[in-house]
């Protein structure tokens, strides 16, 4: 294994992207935390989106400057683009690729469609990514209090000889710099992200936190109860985690607690746990889950949705929001606000 090469702002020539016009397409939570802190770095940049759309008011009411997408596209230097997965093939062949010229920047934040070969960029453009590890509103709030979002930088395609330079230019320009900047490949990004999201950070986890509650309460203990223990207190167990690794957490907590840790935890997730998670990367490697994903979206998102009301009506969402709205901790200092970001 190579010795892990971190970029700061130190190491950046951060002036670069000051002389590249950007385009950034879409004005989601991505969108919305890039572009913003691109501009307060003194970046220029306009917005590519539906004239007219809510994000187009949104945009604007931000001070943005916005363009019909193939407008932003010929006015760029840097076309980062921000919008879902799944409709940036088609957005790419229709409003993109027809207006791109020589040595242009085509910039990802995840590596999916170039990955898969659903977007095929030309020879004669740069394709870069510069993948923030957090969400957009994330990236948005730890830049202005002065700190970044650590962030994966990735070169695809080389025509100018620079990509790599403007890729970390922009990636400081974002607050990056600030925390880290590690180099990778649109492979592995692509491959270890969709991992990470189904096996642990999101599946994995909310279907530990359901399956435990639902025990719970199964066995005729308060649902409330059941709430603050497997859900409520993981955001404590998880800051440990992000500032010491497993061992900060150990440290921190009851010898009870540790020692039914150590040994309890493996029992819930063990082998079949691990085979599981095998046949899941499988299936990412494989581009069966980017097939599954696209083929889902394009016939109108049946089991997406039937999922997504499925999950938002089980007891341990409804019993959250009760419990949110008591405690003082529960609407205050929000990153997201839907109405405006």
């Amino acid at each position: 294994m190579d010795k892990l090469k971190i970029y700061l702002d130190k190491d950046i020539d951060c002036g670069l992207i000051k002389t590249k016009k950007i385009a950034v397409i879409g004005f989601g939570s991505q969108g919305y935390g890039q572009s913003m802190n691109l501009k307060d770095s003194g970046c220029d940049v306009v917005l590519g989106l539906r004239l007219g759309g809510s994000s187009d008011v949104k945009a604007k009411d931000y001070g943005f400057k916005t363009m019909a997408i193939k407008d932003a596209v010929q006015w760029a230097d840097i076309v980062q683009i921000l919008i879902p997965d799944e409709v940036q093939a088609k957005v790419y062949e229709e409003e993109i690729k027809p207006y791109m010229k020589k040595g242009q920047y085509l910039m990802f934040s995840h590596g999916f469609n170039i990955h898969y070969k659903k977007i095929v960029a030309p020879d004669d453009v740069n394709v870069i990514m510069v993948a923030p590890k957090g969400p957009g509103h994330t990236v948005r709030s730890e830049y202005q209090t002065g700190r970044g979002v650590p962030s994966l930088i990735a070169v695809y395609q080389n025509p100018s000889g620079d990509a790599k330079d403007v890729a970390l230019s922009y990636a400081a320009a974002i607050g990056a710099g600030r925390a880290g900047i590690i180099e990778t490949t649109f492979r592995e990004e692509t491959e270890t992200d969709l991992f990470g999201e189904q096996a642990v950070i999101c599946g994995g986890v909310s279907a530990l936190i359901k399956a435990g509650f639902d025990v719970l309460v199964e066995a005729g203990y308060s649902p409330y109860m059941a709430y603050f223990e497997v859900l409520h207190e993981m955001k404590l167990i998880v800051d440990l985690f992000f500032q010491g690794g497993l061992k900060d957490m150990r440290y921190s907590i009851s010898n009870t607690a540790e020692y039914g840790d150590m040994t309890r935890g493996p029992k819930v997730i063990g082998e079949e746990s691990k085979a599981a998670m095998r046949a899941l990367l499988k299936d990412i490697q494989s581009g069966a889950f980017a097939e599954e994903f696209l083929t889902e979206m394009k016939s109108g998102c049946p089991e997406f949705n039937r999922l997504r009301k499925e999950n938002q009506e089980h007891l341990i969402e409804k019993i959250g929001e009760e419990i949110r709205s008591s405690f003082i901790w529960g609407g205050n200092d929000k990153i997201i606000d839907r109405n405006k970001n």
